[in-house]
């Protein structure tokens, strides 16, 4: 009779064991799962960047270094936004690697340098795996320092799984079912997914690999799917990097309060015309007359060389600009105040693209009424954002948008000279050719918002 029982009861828990793990796999087989490698051939998948090599192999998508060429990238076809991506890999100890996300490559970028987000592969003792590292572009944007359950979490020489989730402008990443990266930014939503294989010195060995398998997305339901994170995320708007604190960053603009501005022409900042909201400071629309709203707004402080780094959107048809070498002791009229600008323009809808004296000179990124801008510059969508860069070294300066270097000039030079004495500035006498100056957002009457103001100032010993 004790057999009998004994017998039941193992009977009942094999069925009830039998029972839940037949509902688990059903449940997972629930979820729509897509596959982005078949098993067989690299249909779906092009490389870019580097020449090293990349197989298949029972199953596996198999990269290997090469020396003498850059970071290589075999690339989904297809773009992605939102999505949940689970994978496996097993990379050899010696090597670095990532998963990008999010990523993209255009002729006007650093010609074609692929560029987006990377969760990092890293077997060295440093163990950041599964952090977020910006290739191409700002570099540890999370990294693991502060998460030691992380770190330990990665298998050295065996099979490691990644889960990402890429939802708005949050990413999340854990390292075999650990949480290890939490970060909010907003800089790039869509772009490919990419299996990297970095490039090698002299010193490492060629032909080291690094293998992927089960490499399956999610992108219905996304957020259902989502699983919350423990961790406390880092939010990158108006912060500054961990590469951009190590190379002395500043931020000019702390996304709260008015601290370090004041108007152009006033002791302390404009009580109107002005708003900070979300994190944004914009400057509200009067009608596209300048300086009515609240007027410019300067920096408290002066920058001789310097690197400057600002978030722009203008709404359609709009008009305004980032100025430098700023005297507001030149003009204490009407209007605005002097400086060399970095235009900000709606060039589609706003009048001012076809005015000038030096044709195209008042279009978006252009050097205001002395050196147009690259035709070919890359501009993002009215009412989306786009990256103003500004470097000023020992009288040479540039403008960059999004990533693209669209014009160049030396301050002082007879070239230089000769535009200004061709334009609006000729009045001015030594326009532009100060040795330091202050920053400058302009009112021109049209609502454009700001966000991620940095500069960097560029001491004697790197000239």
């Amino acid at each position: 009779m004790k057999y009998q029982l004994d017998t039941l009861k193992f009977q009942i828990i094999f069925f009830l064991i039998l029972f839940v793990f037949s509902c688990s796999e059903n449940k997972k087989d629930d979820i729509p799962w897509v596959s982005l490698f078949d098993g067989e051939t690299l249909n779906g998948w092009t490389q870019k960047g580097g020449k090293a090599n990349y197989k298949i192999k029972d199953g596996m998508i198999i990269g290997s270094t090469v020396y003498n060429t850059p970071n290589s990238f075999l690339t989904t076809n297809k773009m992605y936004g939102d999505f949940i991506l689970e994978l496996e890999y097993k990379v050899d100890s010696t090597m670095n690697s990532g998963i990008q996300i999010r990523s993209n490559s255009f002729p006007n970028y650093r010609k074609g340098q692929v560029h987006g987000y990377q969760v990092e592969i890293d077997p060295s003792d440093r163990a950041w795996s599964g952090g977020i590292y910006e290739e191409g572009r700002r570099g540890w944007l999370n990294n693991l320092k502060n998460n030691p359950k992380a770190q330990r979490a990665f298998k050295q020489n065996d099979w490691n799984h990644y889960r990402i989730e890429a939802i708005g402008d949050t990413i999340k990443t854990w390292v075999n079912n650990v949480p290890a990266a939490y970060l909010i930014d907003d800089k790039t939503a869509r772009g490919f997914i990419g299996l990297q294989v970095h490039f090698i010195t002299k010193d490492k060995k060629e032909g080291t690999e690094i293998s992927w398998k089960n490499i399956n997305i999610l992108t219905e339901n996304v957020l259902k799917y989502s699983r919350k994170s423990p961790l406390s995320p880092i939010i990158t708007k108006n912060k500054l990097t961990i590469d951009e604190q190590k190379n002395g960053w500043k931020l000019l603009w702390d996304g709260k309060t008015t601290h370090g501005w004041r108007g152009a022409k006033l002791d302390h900042f404009p009580e109107k015309g002005w708003v900070i909201e979300n994190g944004e400071l914009s400057v509200l629309s009067s009608g596209g007359a300048e300086s009515r709203a609240g007027g410019d707004i300067v920096t408290t402080e002066l920058y001789t060389d310097f690197e400057l780094k600002v978030d722009f959107k203008v709404r359609e048809g709009g008009n305004s600009g980032i100025k430098y070498y700023v005297d507001t002791e030149l003009n204490k009229g009407e209007g605005s105040s002097i400086g060399l600008e970095y235009q900000i323009l709606d060039d589609a809808k706003h009048p001012d693209a076809k005015l000038g004296n030096h044709e195209g000179s008042r279009t978006m990124a252009s050097l205001y009424d002395l050196i147009k801008a690259d035709p070919n510059k890359p501009v993002n969508p009215i009412g989306e954002w786009n990256s103003a860069y500004i470097i000023s070294k020992n009288n040479h300066v540039e403008h960059w948008l999004n990533g693209m270097k669209v014009l160049e000039y030396e301050r002082k030079s007879d070239n230089y000279l000769k535009l200004v004495s061709e334009s609006k500035y000729h009045k001015w006498p030594n326009f532009g050719e100060g040795i330091s100056g202050q920053i400058l957002l302009q009112d021109h009457g049209d609502y454009v918002s700001f966000k991620n103001m940095k500069i960097r100032a560029i001491n004697n010993t790197e000239k």
